[in-house]
């Protein structure tokens, strides 16, 4: 997910009556699409209404499953099995938050009677989460479902009814404009707003959405330097909003002794490492890009075996491609570090690349170890002893995801601890890669990870990140929502009195 969702040379076309094509400027394209959002009236939809429409959705991107992985597969790469499997996922999602806004407690429902007797007097007070508005999402790369057009972001941003404008990754734009119309076409077919969801393209126009004062929030996956740029501007606007980036991460791996004296040994570890830091190209925001592992405890040796029979795998793009190539070269060039494992090029793809340091030049050159090479390339970190540990887990920035490999029984509990604070998903035993859709899942970790490590890009709380507070105070019945009136009609969860009731 850590790629470049801003760079594209301008362009929009749009079909007119008669297929007469016009084509508009970034900032009109922008204006035109942040208006039809506004005016598609999703935040005045029931979550019954918002429920279906999702379904309806995934429904159709399912019935055009084919036709979309053999788009998606031509222009990223990405196997076709691969790609079948993530319209699942997006599917998936769709439902998820369907079933997210029908359970309702993600509305923070809350009832306080008047009280006169307190000091000062209370009165009645009833507070719920709204919808803010107009959303802008910027599409990955290698993701072109499950964080694209129809991602996580736009599927928590529709169900909480806030309409959507898609900036397109220019990795797959003939993908991006298919599964728009498949969407806006369900979308009528189901009843719905066709126009809650709008496609822009271009660098420009992404800089033009982030700064459209109608746009309240904007959900962002792909490369630090590109989205520190974006955050940048969301924050320079004469009203700043939010600005939820997934950027960077290296997701930290630390592999015990007595990992490495276990059951699996550091065979089986190794070839766990393999696969997954070499899964799709080593392309996930959570691969695990840099492992910690005990000194001569043979660990270097089985994963050179464990990658013998890797393949050079085609990157998602040649701008990713060239700037995999700089990295890993000036990784493995540097005199502190050590040539582990180095694949044999083929053509314009990447083969596995695996470096190795000790835990005092990784402190000494903190700044250059912990800059993210984003595709299948790992750095070993060896450690003599708990204090070297120590003082290069102190050097870690935040990361989505931090995994310790131990054996069964062994106490890790002030290891996980001194985790804790970087990273916002702690695995043990297991791999990072993989990003369960679930009411429990935290996808967010602390600068460069995300830009708000309180939030989640996958999960139910997702939500959360295009809702915003609001309380009626001695409202009239009629001007409340339906989730907030007496007797609870609706069922939902609420906090009555400071009372939590199911419904």
């Amino acid at each position: 997910m850590n790629t470049d969702a801003t760079g594209i040379a301008p362009r929009d076309e749009r079909s007119l009556p008669g297929d007469d094509r016009v084509r508009l400027t970034d900032a009109a394209s922008v204006e035109l699409a942040v208006r039809l959002a506004g005016a598609s009236g999703l935040a005045r939809s029931s979550r019954a209404e918002r429920g279906e429409w999702l379904v309806a959705i995934a429904e159709a991107v399912e019935a055009h499953r084919d036709e979309l992985v053999a788009l998606a597969e031509e222009e990223t790469h990405l196997s076709a099995a691969r790609l079948d499997g993530e319209v699942t996922r997006t599917a998936t999602q769709l439902r998820f938050f369907a079933g997210v806004i029908a359970e309702g407690s993600y509305l923070e429902a809350t009832i306080d009677s008047p009280d006169p007797s307190l000091v000062p007097p209370r009165p009645s007070l009833r507070r719920m989460l709204r919808p803010l508005g107009v959303v802008g999402v910027f599409a990955a790369s290698n993701f072109p479902f499950a964080f694209s057009v129809l991602g996580g972001d736009t599927a928590s941003a529709l169900a909480a009814g806030c309409p959507v404008v898609v900036k397109a990754h220019p990795g797959h734009p003939r993908l991006s404009r298919r599964i728009t119309e498949v969407a806006q076409a369900a979308l009528a077919a189901a009843g719905g707003p066709a126009g809650a969801l709008q496609l822009v393209e271009g660098m420009e126009a992404g800089i033009a959405l982030v700064q459209h004062p109608a746009v309240t929030a904007v959900g962002f996956t792909g490369s630090t330097r590109g989205g520190r740029a974006l955050f940048d501007l969301a924050n320079a606007r004469p009203e700043p909003i939010p600005f939820y980036g997934e950027l960077g991460s290296l997701n930290p791996v630390v592999v015990t002794r007595g990992a490495i004296g276990g059951a699996d040994g550091a065979a089986g570890i190794a070839a766990g490492l393999a696969g997954s830091f070499t899964r799709d190209g080593g392309q996930y925001c959570t691969k695990p890009g840099i492992v910690f592992v005990p000194e001569g405890a043979g660990f270097e040796a089985a994963l050179v075996e464990a990658l013998a029979g890797a393949s050079p795998q085609r990157l998602l793009t040649d701008g990713i491609a060239a700037a995999f190539d700089r990295g890993s070269v000036e990784l493995a060039e540097r005199a502190d570090v050590e040539l582990v494992f180095g694949g044999e090029r083929a053509g314009d793809v990447a083969a596995p690349v695996v470096v190795a340091t000790g835990t005092s030049a990784f402190v000494a050159a903190r700044e250059a170890f912990l800059e993210e090479c984003f595709g299948p390339l790992t750095l070993l970190v060896k450690y003599a002893d708990d204090k070297g540990l120590d003082a290069a887990l102190a050097a870690l920035e935040g990361s989505l995801t931090a995994t310790i490999h131990h054996a069964p029984g062994e106490d890790v509990a002030e290891l996980a601890a001194k985790l804790e604070p970087i990273a916002g998903r702690i695995v043990f035993n297991g791999w990072p890669t993989g990003v369960a859709i679930a009411w429990g899942q935290h996808h967010g970790g602390g600068w460069p990870a995300s830009t708000a490590s309180v939030h989640t890009s996958v999960g139910a709380t997702a939500i959360r990140r295009w809702l915003t507070p609001v309380a009626w105070q001695d409202a009239p019945a009629e001007v409340l929502p339906a989730e907030l009136a007496d007797g609870n009609p609706l069922g939902v969860p609420r906090r009555e009195d400071g009372v939590l009731r199911l419904g």
